[in-house]
């Protein structure tokens, strides 16, 4: 980029006096600069035109002249960054300001939140880590969730408690609920402006059975066509009244079948580096259109704890503007986590469930969960599974614990804290705790928890928390040992019982059953705040911990009287 070189040969003679007026002769300036003099008579005239320095020279060959600087360096930089962003050439001015990670940061930081660039509203989000590819069956994330639900449709979507018709406007099934059709809108489009076909939808809910967690979410269909252009019919083995739920989960968001990247949702995917991903509204969407036209993350380095991965900072303060700077932002919204951190006693021959019962009483007795080394209002005991479903306190004893346990565990780093916490917890009581990390967010089919005494884990919960719930249930590697001879019986009856509140009250019975007998011990929850700038409104926190995109939007930056 030619005005990149510029700046850094204006550098080169900067660097001389650091900034501070001097004397020089055009040949010495051409020789810093490594280019001839007449070269850099031209930059002289040029720069003092820019504003960026005054040069006033002698006439004569090797006279020397008086030389004051203007600008620094890294103020044309910071020029030409804002540039950069207001031509809408973001990814180009990351690639050329080759810069040390603190001095990027230091540069972006004016630049986040909310800014209006060509009579367009643009939200800039810094984050700190890359985010995982936007593949709706792989993702792991708690922000690439949220992400891939801006970006792409399901034929239902949660909103809050209940779910409602996202491609589909209306659905229904017979009386013994096995035969679903679900009805299309009219001139449905992707993102590239192609019509989205009913077709397409079958082809792609079929691979998505073909898959090892899509075959078990959707365990219960038999057959998926397009009788019509406008309408999906579904054929179940059995009846499943989740099956709205089903195809509103993270797994069932449809891509097209020939660009993963492009979906039908109120965002489209523009742009998807290591250092930016960049959103822009779609001006088709079939919903609510969004109010800003351009989201963008900045992936701004930061300083973490690599033995633990790339996650393990776990922001649950989302900071829309500079997040060293928390104190200067207004906390615009803040909840409870419903997801919660959780300890699951994994019973066996060598761990009976008095000793797992055992084990919960000793937690919830010792505060430990209380005594946790971390930031004050991070996260908060967890006293209910949900609201209005308490934890059981256990009642009995402490009884002699096995003398060797072993504890495997996963991301947020609050559940390596936890780990090293209970290691003389339970040496108090002549148990030997090995504990083993896995660096990953949730736990994925190909890992190996057969040796496991007890697993830790982060259950994410969004919407529609009972469906979310259950389908942890038949879906988690951490159930399969109960999965089929204690839980799946149980699961069968509560998706076949299409009395809502009936559904409910076994849910926790089930839950309850879970927590009493030992296999299940909410943790703790986390503590949600989203801060932002001022002229950024709509900012609602969701049951994720980030906030609907397409409420969000930024004032003009010119006031009405």
């Amino acid at each position: 980029m030619r005005e990149l070189h510029r700046v850094n040969q204006f550098q080169r003679l900067w660097q001389i006096s650091h900034g501070k007026p001097q004397r020089l002769s055009v040949a010495d300036m051409a020789k810093h600069c490594f280019c001839s003099e007449r070269h850099i008579r031209t930059l002289l005239r040029q720069w003092q035109d820019a504003g960026w320095l005054r040069w006033r020279g002698e006439s004569g060959r090797g006279k020397q002249g008086e030389l004051t600087f203007l600008l620094s360096p890294e103020q044309l930089r910071q020029q030409l960054l804002t540039q950069q962003l207001d031509a809408g050439e973001a990814v180009q001015a990351l690639q050329v300001l080759d810069l040390q990670p603190e001095r990027l940061v230091r540069m972006l930081r004016p630049l986040m939140g909310g800014q209006w660039q060509n009579q367009s509203p643009v939200l800039r989000i810094p984050y700190y880590r890359a985010m995982e590819p936007l593949r709706p069956l792989q993702l792991t994330g708690r922000a690439e969730q949220h992400l891939a639900r801006q970006v792409f449709s399901g034929l239902t979507r949660f909103r809050d408690d209940d779910v409602e018709g996202d491609i589909a406007h209306h659905w229904q099934h017979d009386e013994s609920g096995r035969d679903w059709y679900f009805w299309l809108r009219p001139q449905l489009s992707w993102h590239n402006d192609e019509p989205l076909h009913a077709a397409q939808l079958v082809e792609q809910l079929q691979q998505i059975m073909q898959s090892p967690r899509g075959a078990r979410l959707l365990a219960a269909v038999e057959q998926i066509e397009a009788p019509h252009p406008l309408a999906i019919r579904i054929r179940l083995r059995a009846s499943d009244y989740w099956l709205p739920q089903r195809l509103a989960h993270q797994f069932c968001l449809l891509p097209h079948p020939e660009y993963p990247d492009i979906g039908s949702g109120p965002w489209k995917l523009t742009h998807f580096t290591a250092e930016l991903v960049r959103l822009e509204s779609h001006a088709r969407w079939h919903l609510q259109r969004p109010l800003i036209q351009r989201m963008e993350y900045w992936i701004t380095p930061q300083l973490f704890d690599r033995d633990l991965g790339t996650s393990c900072s776990h922001p649950v303060q989302i900071a829309i503007g500079d997040p060293d700077e928390l104190a200067s932002l207004r906390p615009v919204d803040r909840s409870i986590s419903l997801g919660f951190c959780y300890l699951a006693p994994r019973i066996s021959a060598n761990f009976s469930a008095e000793q797992a019962k055992s084990l919960i009483a000793l937690i919830q007795r010792s505060g430990v969960i209380q005594q946790l080394p971390l930031d004050e209002g991070l996260i908060t005991p967890s006293h209910e599974l949900l609201p209005g479903w308490p934890v059981p306190i256990a009642q009995q004893e402490v009884i002699s614990l096995p003398a060797k346990l072993t504890l495997h565990y996963h991301l947020p780093v609050e559940l390596h804290v936890m780990a090293q916490a209970l290691i003389p917890l339970l040496a108090q009581h002549g148990c030997t705790l090995t504990c083993i990390f896995h660096d990953v967010k949730s736990w994925r089919d190909d890992i190996d928890l057969s040796a496991a005494d007890v697993v830790m884990g982060d259950r994410l919960i969004g919407d529609a928390p009972l469906f979310t719930l259950v389908n942890w249930l038949e879906n988690d590697a951490v159930w399969l040992p109960q999965r089929e001879k204690v839980l799946q019986p149980a699961l069968n009856r509560i998706s076949q019982q299409i009395n809502t509140l009936q559904r409910s009250a076994l849910t926790r019975q089930l839950f309850q059953q879970l927590m009493r007998e030992g296999h299940l011990l909410p943790l703790f929850n986390y503590r949600y705040q989203v801060f932002a700038p001022p002229g950024v409104e709509g900012i609602q926190l969701n049951s994720l911990g980030w906030f609907d995109f397409t409420r969000a939007w930024i004032p003009p930056p010119t006031a009405i009287p």
